[in-house]
């Protein structure tokens, strides 16, 4: 038997339809992209040979496939990601924690980590494949030096925004630094860290784009240079669309660690 009250069944009920109503729409946006960027090529109402189509894109997938291509790609620019940003969020959250637990160090870097975020990436690809060669090791340099700082900025900021009322009553009560830190710091922070996370993904997968682009020989980004090198769009836009289906995976399951977390 039930023990939700007949207010409460309503509200479920709602939250339930507005979810079903949010991934209709989402579901009925992309179909309808598809089905209107197909029509408009088919009617030469836009330049096939400049947008590509849906159909062309599939047909090229099938090529890739048969290739024995496709994976491998997916595959090396999926690692590559995996690897920066695993690198990242593990070094910006131990740094973030070191600038916590002194506050002289987080003021001395402080310029530099601006300076340092605020650097185009691009402009230093030349110089980092010189000093670390051309390789996967300046692809995931590359995204590290993207991401990286983003997020010791972003989670130091929200370590410092815990309210110092909680501080100074666990400071009360004897709490050491390390308590205070990983009973109170840390877990009110959870969320912040959780849209870290979120960024880093995203910040991550450009850097390794951005490296493949320049160096790689394998890997999706290296897919897009070469499509553009010999004008073939329908490789260039296959790969864009496989980076975001890629891109929507690795947020997905990020949310889904969230939600988790929320639960627990």
């Amino acid at each position: 038997m039930s023990t939700y009250s007949n207010e409460h069944k309503e509200y479920l009920k709602e939250i339930k339809k507005n979810k079903i109503l949010v991934l209709f729409f989402q579901v009925f946006i992309v179909i309808s992209f598809i089905i209107i960027w197909e029509v408009t090529s088919r009617l030469d109402l836009i330049n096939s040979f400049l947008t590509s189509s849906p159909t062309k894109v599939f047909n090229t997938l099938i090529s890739l496939i048969k290739a024995h291509n496709l994976f491998n790609h997916i595959y090396i620019t999926t690692k590559e990601v995996l690897i920066s940003f695993g690198l990242a969020s593990i070094l910006g959250f131990i740094i973030a924690s070191l600038f916590w637990f002194n506050k002289t160090i987080a003021k001395i870097f402080d310029p530099y980590l601006t300076v340092l975020n605020s650097l185009p990436k691009v402009a230093l690809g030349p110089l980092i494949i010189i000093w670390i060669g051309a390789n996967t090791n300046s692809i995931i340099f590359m995204a590290l030096m993207i991401s990286l700082f983003i997020t010791i900025i972003n989670i130091y900021s929200g370590f410092t925004n815990v309210d110092n009322y909680y501080i100074t009553l666990l400071k009360t009560l004897n709490a050491t630094r390390i308590q205070i830190f990983t009973k109170l710091i840390v877990p009110s922070n959870k969320k912040n860290i959780i849209n870290c996370l979120k960024v880093n993904i995203s910040m991550s997968l450009i850097g390794v784009i951005m490296g493949e682009l320049l160096v790689s020989k394998e890997g999706l980004g290296y897919l897009i240079m070469y499509g553009s090198q010999v004008f073939n769009i329908n490789l260039v836009i296959t790969a864009v669309v496989l980076l975001a289906i890629l891109s929507y995976i690795m947020y997905s399951i990020i949310s889904y660690i969230e939600k988790r977390m929320v639960k627990n």
